[in-house]
């Protein structure tokens, strides 16, 4: 056991960790030089699309040092904030961090936040500066920052370059030396974390595990703490590049289980595996449960698919154990699923990965985050969906979630930073400088503003430098209406939404004028209107297609055509007491996009 290690990488997105994860596979030749590829670790297509992480991926490595053969098990992280839920699932399962920093970007938001994470959980941190080869490298600059941010000597940090492999052998020495290997007694009853798991067609649900205590062995009988299942383990063994059987895999290492598990929800990712015979006392603490942000209704394009898209999400939150979902109804949609995700770009990589892994096409509704509403009766209610809210009249008050919000940013862009938050009704708490042209803007704001576009709007005043993170500090109460969209005076309930009073009007005037942008025509006069309770704060009228009825009438008396035209209109007026106006799922996506 004293020559395993385990170890994760922690870095901000595209500060290189996949391409230093790639170098140390190459370096210890667990990955032959004709089957290595950029991203050799990121297996999903999206993630070679994106260039970002969206799985953690355990792999593990054999290296030879001073004459000994060490273990190194290799556990890579995503950087994205919305990810944030794999970074701490492979932490819990590691004693040591590699921290990437980019040498010419310095240190960013996300790298502060996953080093707290790592921290938390007493790992031994190794501070590694990459992209040494570029020219706009500033590594004195950047190792100031490192110190200042982890109380560490300079020369603890270590020059590396993931694309030229400069410094990678040091980071393999500095593995060995410094992180601690596993603690754990052999001789225990066994006690295995599942960290992750995975659907395979052909021989059900793969389990990936970190053995705490005692072995497991091929064959024998398991039984998970937390569900009180029993199984065989059919197959163990550990993870390379591909899976290699083992007749047992000990304390302090990481492997993979097949138990002939078919069902997706008998294993949750936090679970404790220990054997029938010799049972642990307790499962494994410390494993953190998902907190989801943001919600939005999935519901399928033809109703009949509903089961299976039952069955492609269960099988994607095995792979996303951050997913959460339940079914729902919906007047205009049919049958459907609540789900909860971490932000706005996990939503649009679930949606991305049903239609792409499980050919499932779907509409999504308009994005929200949770509220609790205080009746006038003193029930507190969880709003989950605009549509749970009680009448104005039963309300007492409705309280939002707030987050702590970190953004780090050049000092061109603070004037621009800070007015977007205020535009988005935050409250500046802070403003540090790290450097001469890099600050730190600390800032409290409601959850419901970030949920749109505040990330893609940073971006844009920021040129991309700024970089942001954030995390939940409670609940407030704040002056919020549910604003519904009715057409034909029909309430659609997939358009409604919680917001603020004071942008009510703005609001719901623009989502009139696109809606009547984007909505066929009908044979008859369509009312476009956006309404709190029973006021309608704005109106848009889509005109009737009308045929020319009096094109046969040539000559003759006026009356004639005017009959014709009221008999037309009568025919338009019955026409639009039954007729049904279909909203197109572009109409959907244009309205999440509104600003």
């Amino acid at each position: 056991m004293k020559h395993i290690r385990n170890f994760c990488i922690i870095a901000h997105i595209d500060h290189g960790k996949s391409t230093l994860a790639d170098r140390l596979l190459q370096i210890t030749h667990t990955v032959e030089d004709r089957d290595l590829q950029a991203q050799t670790l990121d297996d999903m297509d999206l993630e070679r699309e994106r260039g970002i992480t969206i799985k953690s991926h355990a792999i593990q490595m054999n290296y030879r040092l001073d004459n000994q053969d060490y273990i190194l098990n290799l556990i890579d992280t995503p950087g994205h904030v919305d990810f944030s839920y794999e970074v701490s699932r492979a932490i819990a399962s590691c004693e040591g961090a590699l921290l990437i920093v980019d040498a010419s970007q310095g240190i960013e938001a996300q790298t502060i936040s996953n080093l707290y994470l790592a921290l938390e959980h007493d790992l031994e941190i190794i501070p590694i500066l990459n992209k040494m080869d570029l020219p706009s490298a500033s590594p004195e600059e950047v190792k100031d920052q490192i110190v200042e941010l982890l109380g560490c000597q300079r020369e603890d940090i270590l020059p590396a370059s993931g694309k030229t492999g400069l410094g990678v052998d040091k980071v393999l020495e500095a593995i060995v030396h410094r992180i601690p290997p596993p603690q754990g007694d052999p001789a225990a009853p066994l006690q295995a974390l599942i960290f992750d798991s995975m659907y395979n067609n052909y021989r059900g649900v793969v389990a990936y595990f970190r053995v705490f205590n005692g072995r497991i062995r091929s064959g024998e009988k398991v039984k998970f703490v937390n569900s009180g299942k029993e199984y065989g383990a059919d197959e163990i063994g550990i993870l390379k590049m591909k899976p290699q059987p083992r007749e047992y895999v000990e304390t302090g290492d990481v492997g993979y289980i097949i138990s002939g598990i078919k069902q997706a929800k008998e294993v949750q990712v936090g679970d404790t595996i220990t054997s029938l015979e010799r049972s642990c006392a307790e499962g494994i603490k410390g494993f953190e449960e998902v907190k989801p942000m943001v919600f939005a209704g999935i519901y399928p394009v033809d109703t009949e698919d509903y089961e299976e898209l039952r069955d492609s999400m269960e099988k994607l939150q095995l792979n996303d154990a951050s997913l959460v979902f339940e079914p729902e109804s919906s007047a205009a949609l049919g049958f459907g699923f609540r789900c909860g995700f971490l932000g706005m770009l996990h939503m649009e990589i679930i949606q991305e990965r049903l239609e792409r892994e499980f050919n499932m096409t779907v509409i999504t509704t308009v994005p929200n985050v949770s509220y609790f509403c205080m009746t006038t009766k003193g029930e507190m209610l969880t709003v989950n969906n605009p549509s749970d809210l009680p009448d104005p009249s039963h309300i007492d008050f409705i309280e939002e979630p707030y987050i702590h919000a970190q953004v780090i940013t050049k000092a061109d862009y603070i004037g621009p930073v800070i007015a977007l938050c205020m535009h988005k009704r935050g409250v500046i708490t802070n403003q540090t400088y790290l450097s001469s042209d890099r600050v730190e803007i600390t800032f409290d704001m409601p959850l419901g503003e970030i949920v749109f576009d505040f990330y893609d709007k940073l971006k844009t005043i920021s040129r991309g430098y700024a970089s942001f993170d954030y995390h939940l500090i409670g609940y407030r109460q704040s002056k919020l209406v549910r604003m519904d969209i009715r057409l034909n005076s029909e309430p659609v309930d997939a358009l409604s939404a919680l917001i603020h009073a004071d942008k009510a009007y703005d609001l719901g005037k623009k989502m009139c004028e696109k809606l009547r942008e984007l909505l066929t025509r009908q044979q008859f006069e369509v009312a476009i209107q956006a309404s709190i309770g029973a006021k309608i704060i704005a109106r848009e009228t889509l005109k009737a297609l009308r045929k020319d009825v009096t094109a046969k009438c040539y000559g003759g008396d006026i009356s004639r055509k005017r009959k014709l035209l009221e008999k037309q209109k009568k025919g338009k007026k019955r026409m639009r007491q039954v007729g049904n106006v279909e909203i197109p799922q572009s109409a959907f996506l244009a309205v999440l996009k509104l600003d």
